[in-house]
């Protein structure tokens, strides 16, 4: 899966002068394009949108400060519709307008090329399984929130807080099956991933109860889920779960995932220092 991740990424640096799609790259990839969206934002640490863009622009800044194409010439090479968006996006990157950068040789900021390489510590052992489930609905009640990548989401602490024991009894009282209890799940997440971007949260159970009036549903069709297990600090210890999952497990195994909710049950150790965390992800086998 490696080796095909970075063939994409030498088919982004041919083409850094003209449009390049996900679902172009997913296909060098062998994979589909959510899968290829979650693997690049989750090794490289930011949206494959977000890279293109500084990709172009360093390689841009390279041009402007060479002299050999005007401004113009410039900007409509790398995909800007007129001169003032490039100087925009110019200035957002390094710091500084290309007008200026040339007239002063500037010093400009640099997106190095990314290449991908799977780094095998054997300092740990990830623990997981393989689940069919048949459709189910998850009940709670949910919040609109942004994504946060590292410790807790301040939006999510709110609106929990904010649900009283009461209501938190009466959905804990409908959980029917695996994973059982009280859970946390995330849907409708920008494709890109980019932090900031908001996504649906539900504080809530895994079910098929008839639902109370009063609380929101998310109807979740059948399919199979890679199920994740860890032990250690919270939140901490769930962030390199989830981000291992996507730079180890993935490369290393034939599933790859696909759309659908993820689904997290945890429970805290008396001292609320660590936590066992259960991490669902939908996945789908890779086409052989």
């Amino acid at each position: 899966m490696l080796e095909r991740l970075n063939e994409a990424m030498e088919h982004i640096e041919r083409h850094l002068d003209r449009p390049v799609g996900t679902g172009e790259l997913a296909r060098i990839a062998m994979t589909s394009d959510h899968h290829f969206r979650r693997m690049f934002s989750t090794l490289a640490g930011m949206p494959l949108s977000e890279y293109l863009r500084r990709r172009r622009l360093t390689v841009a800044g390279a041009e402007v400060l060479a002299g050999e194409r005007t401004l113009l010439d410039i900007a409509m090479r790398y995909g800007y519709c007129s001169g003032e968006a490039f100087a925009r996006a110019f200035r957002g990157l390094h710091g500084v307008g290309p007008g200026e950068a040339r007239r002063t040789g500037a010093a400009l900021r640099s997106q190095p090329r990314m290449t991908f390489r799977l780094v095998v510590e054997g300092s740990s052992t990830m623990e997981y399984r393989i689940v069919a489930k048949k459709e189910f609905r998850v009940v709670g009640k949910k919040a609109r929130v942004p994504l946060v990548y590292e410790g807790a989401n301040p939006a999510i602490v709110e609106f929990v807080k904010g649900l009283g024991t009461e209501m938190v009894q009466r959905i804990h009282a409908l959980s029917d099956q695996d994973p059982e209890g009280i859970v946390a799940v995330c849907d409708g997440l920008d494709p890109n991933r980019a932090e900031g971007t908001e996504l649906d949260y539900y504080h809530a159970v895994v079910t098929n109860a008839p639902v109370p009036p009063d609380m929101d549903t998310l109807t979740v069709p059948p399919g199979a889920w890679g199920v994740f297990t860890n032990t250690g600090p919270y939140p901490q210890a769930l962030q390199t779960l989830w981000a291992d999952i996507f730079a180890q497990w993935f490369p290393s195994n034939p599933y790859r995932s696909r759309p659908g909710p993820e689904i997290l049950r945890t429970r805290m150790a008396p001292d609320g220092t660590t936590a066992t965390s259960e991490l669902w992800i939908p996945v789908e086998r890779t086409p052989v």
